[in-house]
């Protein structure tokens, strides 16, 4: 079964940093297009980041301000966002999301494996 965990969320002051993981399972990781999404209360859940499954081609939309990173550790299984200078409304569940089969996109499609999140909360 396709499994993903999310890990490294917490509360941070605006203009900290957060570094999440998310470690999958269940599938070839190495042929899966991943991304990072986030979803606050009472507004949609929304594309944080994407990335091809050799880590070499990523997206972001504009509103990380090139703030974020995404990368991953195919040998480990794992997917990592790199958040700096944290804003306010930065703050959300962050989930990880591992596409439904293996192509050579950036992104997922639109249904993916989702996981459970980890809670980030920007302070001021």
């Amino acid at each position: 079964q396709v499994q993903v965990v999310e890990s490294g969320g917490g509360l941070v002051q605006a203009g900290g940093s957060l570094r999440l993981s998310c470690t999958a399972s269940g599938f070839t990781f190495e042929n899966y297009a991943m991304g990072w999404f986030r979803q606050a209360p009472g507004k949609e859940r929304e594309r944080v980041s994407c990335i091809h499954r050799n880590g070499l081609y990523t997206s972001y939309p504009n509103f990380v301000e090139g703030r974020f990173t995404i990368s991953r550790d195919n040998a480990k299984n794992t997917l990592y966002l790199q958040m700096n200078d944290l804003k306010p409304e930065d703050t959300a569940m962050y989930y990880c999301a591992a596409d439904l089969k293996p192509t050579y996109n950036i992104c997922p499609g639109q249904d993916v494996h989702w996981g459970q999140g980890t809670q980030v909360t920007v302070s001021s």
